[in-house]
């Protein structure tokens, strides 16, 4: 089955690149739990003072924006006392993996043209490079895009559903960097912002929001592929 090629092979990823990529992944368990807890506590915030205080303000380092909302009852206060030095806690090892990784890792060359998509900063473009590995073993863009999670599973004959595949195939941190990614564009980049609204117009904000991320995705194979900056009247022409 092999030797006819009708038996898919596996890639191993390199073992000496294995600790930066879970390093890197640990990053992203790290960034999960506190946005777990920053919606904990603007749902407590939300609740006891009708008001709803900015995710960038409940993260603030230097200065505690939380406590004087809930100063007034002892409870509420000892709950927010200890959900805002969580987020601090978190926040500072965040910056600390962010300042390791960025100082051992470097962009490869056929990857550093990932900065010039939108929505794609350092961190993102480190987790592509890292999680994609060699981008010669997808032989087409749309390999990549399905290795990515920014297709549909669904399978479909005439207008119809026939069935579906596993969503869970695929690589879920390549997922998670292109959805990051679209909801930067969408908010950053005009172009990116005016193909979500045309989606926006005819479906609902989920699809419009998957719809950006698989174009993000197949831009960036073919940026990585072929060594080239990223060229917005190609893609969203």
């Amino acid at each position: 089955m092999l030797r006819l090629g009708i038996l898919p092979e596996g890639y191993i990823y390199p073992r000496e690149q294995r600790p930066i990529r879970d390093l890197l992944r640990k990053r992203s368990h790290l960034v999960n739990v506190r946005t777990s807890v920053l919606i904990s506590l603007q749902n407590i915030i939300t609740r006891n003072c009708g008001m709803k205080l900015k995710t960038n303000d409940l993260k603030r380092l230097r200065k505690n924006l939380v406590h004087p909302h809930l100063a007034d009852n002892e409870d509420l206060a000892l709950a927010g006392q200890v959900s805002k030095d969580t987020i601090d806690f978190l926040t500072r090892k965040i910056r600390a993996v962010e300042s390791f990784i960025e100082k051992k890792v470097e962009l490869r060359d056929s990857y550093r043209n990932l900065l010039t998509i939108p929505g794609i900063g350092k961190i993102l473009a480190l987790t592509i490079m890292l999680e994609t590995g060699p981008i010669e073993r997808f032989e087409k863009v749309g390999n990549f895009a399905s290795y990515s999670r920014t297709v549909s599973s669904k399978w479909t004959s005439n207008g119809k559903t026939k069935g579906a595949g596993n969503k869970k195939n695929g690589n879920k941190y390549l997922a998670w960097a292109f959805s990051e990614a679209a909801e930067l564009a969408r908010r950053f980049d005009d172009k990116s912002r005016a193909y979500y609204n045309r989606k926006l117009q005819k479906s609902n904000f989920m699809i419009a929001h998957s719809a950006l991320a698989h174009k993000l995705a197949r831009a960036a194979y073919f940026v990585m592929r072929d060594g080239v900056r990223f060229m917005p009247e190609k893609l969203f022409s």
